[in-house]
């Protein structure tokens, strides 16, 4: 059984990958100032909740972008099941069979949605990451990542709104049922959630144009759904993408 691992800036994402299926997933939150030890007791815990048996783990694949973390998960691993993880970084990269663009730049994350994207498709393609940052990046046919646009969040730009306002609330990232907010959360909602919409069309198009060939644009992350029904350029929604391309990785070390 594979364990793959993803630490994001706002939740941790992992799974238990056996016999060509997910056969548990988890979220919680990341929390920078946990231990190891607290860490444990939480895997621990779900594992012992969902069956799963740690001693069958027999490979463990780390994607972070919480560089703080990644020692405690280190210790964490090693405590749990007697094995250090192989974490996603510039050293594994010449062993993927896509080309990684600036290597010591771009997030782990990105690398495995590539990986995993680039693997189904073997087609140019875009995946847009619906999380803390809200990143766009465009792989080529021939396994190249070409580039990336990075834009704040929903969440993140909502908190910086009423965080650097007086009067402006912390509010959900729902669409509203107007975009002529009648109160300030549908105000704030209608400006945010459905201006990202615009941003996220004008992406897609003007990379297109850059490109001069069609895209297939691939969505993932924690707000995804939230979109599902409002860009109509998205042709498909992996919630468990980049775990997915951890389960690549992982296959090849």
């Amino acid at each position: 059984m594979l364990l793959a691992i993803d630490i994001g800036n706002t939740n941790i994402v992992f799974g238990i990958y056996d016999a060509g299926e997910w056969i548990k997933i988890w979220r919680i939150q990341t929390d920078p100032l946990k231990t190891a030890d607290e860490y444990e007791v939480i895997f621990r815990t779900l594992f012992t909740s969902g069956k799963v048996c740690k001693n069958q783990i027999t490979k463990v694949v780390l994607s972070s972008v919480v560089p703080s973390l990644n020692r405690e998960f280190d210790d964490m691993l090693f405590n749990l099941i007697n094995q250090r993880p192989h974490l996603v970084c510039p050293e594994i990269f010449d062993r993927l069979p896509i080309t990684v663009l600036n290597p010591y730049e771009i997030g782990s994350d990105l690398v495995a949605n590539s990986l995993a994207a680039y693997t189904r498709y073997k087609r140019t393609c875009m995946v847009i990451d619906f999380g803390t940052a809200l990143t766009f990046t465009t792989i080529s046919g021939d396994g190249a990542i070409l580039g990336v646009a990075i834009a704040p969040g929903l969440r993140t730009a909502i908190h910086a709104l009423s965080g650097n306002t007086a009067q402006l609330p912390d509010v959900q990232p729902v669409l509203p049922p107007s975009v002529l907010g009648t109160n300030t959360v549908h105000a704030i909602q209608a400006g945010v959630v459905m201006g990202y919409t615009g941003l996220v069309d004008r992406i897609i198009s003007k990379t297109e144009e850059e490109l001069q060939q069609a895209l297939v644009v691939v969505a993932t992350g924690g707000l995804t759904n939230l979109f599902a029904h409002e860009l109509t350029r998205i042709q498909s929604i992996e919630a468990n993408l980049t775990l997915e391309g951890l389960q690549l990785i992982g296959e090849l070390l």
